[in-house]
C-alpha cells in the first residue's frame, strides 16, 4: 500500500533535509517490541534483521523517526570527508516498467513522470550530497543515540573523486572519511562502493583492484569496527567471487544491490533530469530491480557456502512487502533492507515483524 512518502519528491533535497521526514513516519505513533532481541546483526542484537539502507535517511531526524516505527537497522545517508553539493531538482521521479527491469530492458530509455503507482519503481539522482564533516559528525552522533533497544545505527561513507587526483589520493580520501565516521561512535560502518557518479571509470566496486586497496585502507583506520561493503550488480560470477574474497579478508558483510542504471527521458523524449549530459543516465530502483537483488544474494550465498567464508549478506532491492523480505531471507540474506518500499510505507517494518516474527 502506497502512503505519503517520508521523502517528498516534490521538494528539493535541502527542503527535505531541513523539514522532513514527512507523512506517517513523522507521526507520534511508535512500534515497540516486547522481550529480548534475538537476531544478530554484525554483533548487535536486533528484533528483526530489517531496515532502511543508505539513501532515504538524510539525517538524525529521519533515523530517529524510522527507529520509532520499528526499523531496527537504519543507515545514515552516505557522507564524505568534506561538503559536496546535491544534483539539481528534481531528484526522484516515477518510472513504469512492464515487468522486471532486466539488463536487456535497461538498454532502452525509460519514460518518467511524477505519478507514483504500484508496482512502484523510481529513478533517483542525488549525486551523494554531503554536509561538512563537522556538521554530519555532530548529527550522526545524535542518530547513534536515537537507536532504541534492539536497534543499531549504521553510518555510510565514501571517498570523493576530484580533478587531477591520483589513485592513492582517492584511496586516502576513503580512509579519511572512514576515520571521521568511526569518530562518531557508530557501532557499524558501511562504505559505499556503488554510486554511479564516482568517476569516469564507473563504480568503484567494478574495479576490484581499487576495491581491495580501498577496503584494506579503511580497515587500517577503523580497527575491529564491523564494516559493510555496499556494491552494485555483477554480471560475472568470477568478479563476484573475487569480491567475496575481499569481503572475507577485510570486511564483515556485503550489501547488494544498489540501483541499476538506465537512460531516463520524459514523455517528449527529452532528458528528464536537468543538469549535465551525464544525468541522462540515472539509478533506478523499486519493484523493477527485485530480480537483481535476489539474484545477487543467491549467487553470493552460493559462493560463501562453497568457499566456507564467514561474512554476512545484506539483501537490498525491490523489497516492497513482507513476502519480499521472506524471499530474501530464504535465499541466504542475513539481513534485508528496503529504501523505495519503506519510503512509501513507513509501517513496513511492523508488517514484516508481525508476518514473520522469527525470520
Amino acid at each position: 500500500m502506497l502512503r505519503t512518502p517520508f521523502y517528498d519528491p516534490e521538494r528539493s533535497y535541502e527542503d527535505n533535509y531541513d523539514a522532513g521526514p514527512f507523512g506517517a513516519l513523522a507521526g507520534l505513533d511508535t512500534y515497540q517490541m516486547d522481550g529480548e532481541p534475538q537476531a544478530d546483526f554484525l554483533g548487535q542484537r536486533v528484533y528483526a534483521p530489517f531496515g532502511i539502507p543508505a539513501g532515504p535517511l538524510l539525517n538524525s531526524a529521519y533515523c530517529a523517526a524510522a527507529f520509532k516505527k520499528g526499523f531496527d537497522i537504519c543507515v545514515y545517508k552516505t557522507v564524505r570527508s568534506d561538503a559536496f553539493p546535491c544534483h539539481p531538482f528534481p531528484n526522484v521521479l516515477a518510472i513504469h516498467p512492464e515487468g522486471d527491469l532486466t539488463l536487456e530492458a535497461l538498454k532502452r530509455p525509460l519514460v518518467t513522470d511524477a505519478s507514483y503507482t504500484e508496482p512502484l519503481s523510481i529513478t533517483n539522482s542525488f549525486g551523494v550530497p554531503s554536509k561538512t564533516a563537522a556538521a554530519w559528525q555532530e548529527d550522526a552522533k545524535k542518530a547513534v543515540e536515537a537507536a532504541g533497544k534492539g536497534q543499531v545505527l549504521v553510518l555510510s561513507f565514501m571517498g570523493t573523486v576530484r580533478p587531477g587526483q591520483t589513485e592513492q589520493e582517492f584511496i586516502d580520501d576513503y580512509a579519511l572519511a572512514a576515520r571521521m565516521a568511526a569518530e562518531t561512535g557508530a557501532k557499524v560502518l558501511e562504505t559505499n562502493l556503488s554510486c554511479p557518479n564516482i568517476g569516469n571509470e564507473g563504480l568503484v566496486c567494478y574495479n576490484l583492484d581499487v576495491t581491495e586497496k580501498v577496503v584494506k585502507a579503511i580497515r587500517k583506520e577503523i580497527g575491529s569496527t564491523p564494516l559493510v561493503l555496499k556494491v552494485g550488480y555483477y554480471q560475472n560470477d568470477a568478479d563476484m567471487e573475487r569480491l567475496a574474497e575481499a569481503v572475507n579478508e577485510y570486511a564483515d558483510s556485503v550489501a547488494g544491490i544498489n540501483t541499476l542504471q538506465a537512460e531516463i527521458r520524459n514523455a517528449a523524449g527529452e532528458q528528464a533530469l536537468p543538469g549535465s549530459p551525464a544525468r541522462l543516465r540515472s539509478g533506478v530502483c523499486g519493484a523493477g530491480i527485485r530480480w537483481a537483488g535476489l539474484g545477487f544474494v543467491e549467487r553470493m550465498h552460493a559462493i560463501r557456502e562453497r568457499r566456507g567464508f564467514s561474512f554476512s549478506i545484506e539483501g537490498v532491492g525491490g523489497v516492497m512487502n513482507a513476502e519480499d523480505y521472506k524471499t530474501y531471507r530464504d535465499l541466504g540474506a542475513d539481513s534485508v533492507m528496503s529504501a523505495t518500499g519503506a519510503m512509501w510505507d513507513p509501517y513496513l517494518a511492523r508488517e514484516i515483524k508481525e508476518a514473520y516474527p522469527h525470520a
